[in-house]
């Protein structure tokens, strides 16, 4: 998001835009992790609407789908993202402990029982 901002901000938009619709598959991560605001949501939306149906993309996120429209600033878009990337689409919904928390735990026990 923050690339696609400072892009917008430095009116180069349309390149950076044209640039990751180039990559065949565009990994995004974490999604959500930080709220997204109106302009942030408006230039995810582009991104999202140019690569629909053309290139893959894969989305990590810890929010649930029907929470975005509370994530992005704006529910329409938010909407018409989620219409675009669930379109054609795999959801792989992964549940149980993260593998941080249990390598974490792991070595509190192993520091507790020295």
């Amino acid at each position: 998001m923050e690339r696609l901002k400072l892009a917008h901000q430095e009116n180069r938009l349309e390149a950076i835009l044209k640039n990751y619709s180039r990559y065949k598959l565009l990994i995004i991560d974490e999604i959500g992790y930080l709220p997204i605001d109106d302009l942030g949501s408006d230039l995810f939306f582009q991104l999202i609407a140019r690569r629909y149906e053309k290139k893959s993309t894969i989305i990590t996120t810890n929010i649930p789908l029907s929470k975005w429209g509370q994530t992005f600033s704006n529910p329409t878009i938010a909407n018409a993202i989620l219409d675009r990337l669930v379109h054609h689409s795999e959801i792989f919904k992964i549940t149980g402990k993260s593998y941080r928390m249990k390598d974490y735990q792991e070595q509190q026990t192993t520091e507790t029982n020295r």
